[in-house]
C-alpha cells in the first residue's frame, strides 16, 4: 500500500513538473520578421548619380513598395514583431531603405531609416541634393507603429 502511494506521489510530481515546463515555454517570446531590407554591403554597390533603376533592380531586386504616382522612389520595408504568450504581437523594430530616382531613372538618394522611441531616425544617408522625395510616405509608414493590430498581421 505504501509503495503504491509513493508511486502516485512520484507520478503527481512528474505531472506538476511537466505542467511547469509547458507553462514556462508558453512565456517565451516569438520573434517574426516581415519584409526585406537590403544590407549595407548590397547598398554600397549602388552608386548615387550613376546607377540606373535597372541596375538597382539587378543588385537588390525590386521593392514591394514604390511611390504610386511617378515611380521616383523605391522603398524596402522590414518589420520585426515580438509576441509573448497570448498577447497581441508588438512591433519592436522597423527599417526602411528609400532609394529615389531623378527624371532619367538614375539614383538620386539612398537613405536608411529606423525607429527610435516612435520617431523616424535616419540611420545612413547618401544624398546628392536635399532630403529624399516623398518623405510624407515615410511619415505615414512609420506613424502606423502604434495602430497595428494582430488581425492586420496574421492572415487566416
Amino acid at each position: 500500500m505504501e509503495v503504491q502511494a509513493s508511486k502516485i506521489r512520484a507520478r503527481f510530481a512528474q505531472l506538476v513538473m511537466a505542467g511547469c515546463i509547458v507553462a514556462l515555454s508558453a512565456c517565451s517570446a516569438v520573434y517574426r520578421n516581415h519584409g526585406y531590407v537590403p544590407t549595407d554591403n548590397d547598398l554600397e554597390a549602388i552608386k548615387v548619380g550613376v546607377s540606373s533603376r535597372d541596375d538597382v533592380a539587378g543588385i537588390i531586386g525590386r521593392p514591394s513598395v514604390s511611390t504610386l504616382l511617378n515611380e521616383q522612389g523605391w522603398y524596402y520595408v522590414q518589420s520585426t514583431f515580438k509576441q509573448l504568450g497570448p498577447k497581441a504581437p508588438e512591433e519592436i523594430d522597423r527599417q526602411v531603405v528609400a532609394i529615389s530616382f531623378d527624371q532619367r531613372g538614375v539614383v538620386e538618394n539612398v537613405e536608411r531609416f529606423g525607429l527610435a522611441e516612435g520617431r523616424i531616425v535616419p540611420l545612413s544617408r547618401r544624398v546628392t541634393e536635399t532630403n529624399i522625395k516623398g518623405v510624407s510616405f515615410l511619415r505615414q509608414l512609420f506613424s502606423s507603429v502604434g495602430r497595428l493590430r494582430a488581425k492586420d498581421v496574421i492572415q487566416e
